[in-house]
């Protein structure tokens, strides 16, 4: 798992700058049984200017005007166009969970496409059926149906789709400053503002205060205990639900066991437990978006919802789900599932079988190669880390956080106001780069 953290200063970080030039003191990397391919391609230059004439403007790079550009990767590694090697922090926005060409996931997707690079589940085909199989004994028993889809944004449609038609409700929630993708009700779900554009919402979509104990409505700060935090955020679901639900009650509930894009944002302690009570009594289920915390990355568990001491109805996963491939897949019961069966469900690259080879892989080297507790170890062993940083600029570091491999370090100006300090953030990620 290679993305450990996220530096927090807001989206002005996405227009970072760097002279990508190697500093004389720069740490020497360890050794690498691996010589890249040499990069073939055109020049940076002319991959710069073709994607500036064919390539949306809202697809932005980091690092502004010298942009990264990825020729190769290795495991835990990145190559550029010069071949110069870095550590991957990032790792495809929280995707390549068990490395960059990985030997064994190249492997099965080479055979695969020896055999067939496509079909569709109007067919039988061994390795999509398999990989369902294999994807919910990894999930707690009654988690047993499982849809196999393409991308997150598609699977939390899938989800609300299910608590819709399984509970006759409409009315979903969702925590504010929570991500839950881009497609049409996907966006409804989230809650961010950098990712939404000014179109019509989708009809029954309410939100209730994001639970961020350092930057909420409710702060350790302001000398709340955790357990008050939990109190207070709980409190707010519950006059949600008493005042924007209408008396046939809720569709679904959708959370991150942590926040991901909106800042890496663990939850109070009992929070998901207390609120996926009041959802249920309200007639809805609950929906885990399990993208970002799922395949052992949190290092204590090989799921968010376990940590948090949770059993949803519908779980959904993506991103190191199938360590690059497009690929993801919602989990549910058989009785959700079923109503599905009203009409015609159909999905033309959903469980494509190179990419179920490639995750019924994933799901192997995860077992095989020790990664929920590699995560653990490093995940605390960076934690450590940041902490001392923490300890040493108590001005600059605000708030160090997260599990596992999915940890955040939030960076301001001053550690009363909060103010962020996005400078601080840009200068950071690019010295981060100029190192490697």
């Amino acid at each position: 798992m290679f993305r450990p953290m996220t530096l927090l200063a807001r989206r002005s970080t996405m227009r970072c700058f760097s002279t990508s030039k190697t500093p004389p003191n720069a740490p020497i990397m360890p050794a690498l049984d691996y010589t890249p391919p040499p990069y073939t391609g055109p020049s940076k230059a002319e991959v710069m200017a073709t994607r500036r004439a064919h390539m949306s403007p809202a697809q932005v790079t980091l690092y502004g005007d010298d942009p990264f550009l990825m020729a190769s990767g290795y495991m835990q590694y990145a190559f550029d166009e010069e071949n110069r090697r870095y550590l991957d922090l990032f790792g495809g926005i929280v995707t390549v969970g068990v490395g960059h060409a990985h030997p064994r996931t190249v492997k099965a997707a080479y055979e695969q496409m020896q055999r067939v690079s496509h079909t569709c589940t109007l067919y039988l085909n061994d390795q999509t059926t398999m990989y369902t199989k294999e994807l919910a004994d990894r999930l707690p028993d009654h988690l047993s149906s499982v849809f196999v889809v393409n991308s997150g944004s598609e699977a939390n449609d899938l989800a609300a789709l299910l608590a819709r038609l399984y509970t006759g409700n409409s009315t979903m929630m969702s925590v504010r400053n929570g991500y839950h993708g881009m497609s049409g009700t996907s966006m409804g779900l989230t809650q961010h503002g950098s990712w939404k554009y000014n179109v019509p919402a989708p009809a029954n979509m309410i939100t209730t205060a994001a639970p961020n104990m350092y930057r909420g409505q409710f702060r350790l700060s302001d000398g709340l205990t955790p357990e008050e935090c939990t109190d207070r955020y709980v409190a707010d679901v519950a006059e949600v639900l008493a005042h924007s639900v209408s008396s046939t009650g809720m569709a679904g509930f959708v959370c991150e066991p942590i926040h991901g894009v909106g800042g890496t944002i663990d939850l109070p302690p009992g929070y998901l437990d207390r609120v996926y009570k009041l959802i249920r009594g309200a007639g809805g289920v609950c929906i885990a978006d399990e993208v970002q915390t799922g395949f052992a990355r949190t290092g204590s568990h090989y799921w968010g919802f376990e940590r948090a001491g949770v059993l949803p109805d519908i779980v959904v996963m993506a991103k190191s789900i199938g360590n690059g491939a497009p690929l993801a897949a919602v989990a549910t019961t058989p009785e959700i599932a079923a109503t599905l069966a009203r009409a015609s469900y159909f999905n033309t690259y959903g469980g494509n079988p190179v990419s179920s080879a490639i995750g019924r892989e994933v799901l192997r080297i995860i077992d095989d190669e020790g990664i929920q507790r590699n995560c653990a170890e490093r995940g605390e062993q960076y934690l450590t880390g940041l902490r001392k940083l923490q300890a040493k600029y108590p001005t600059n570091i605000g708030d160090v956080r997260g599990a596992g491999l999915m940890l955040g370090l939030e960076l301001v100006t001053d550690p009363e106001t909060k103010e962020p300090n996005a400078k601080l953030c840009t200068d950071t990620i690019n010295r981060a780069r100029d190192y490697g």
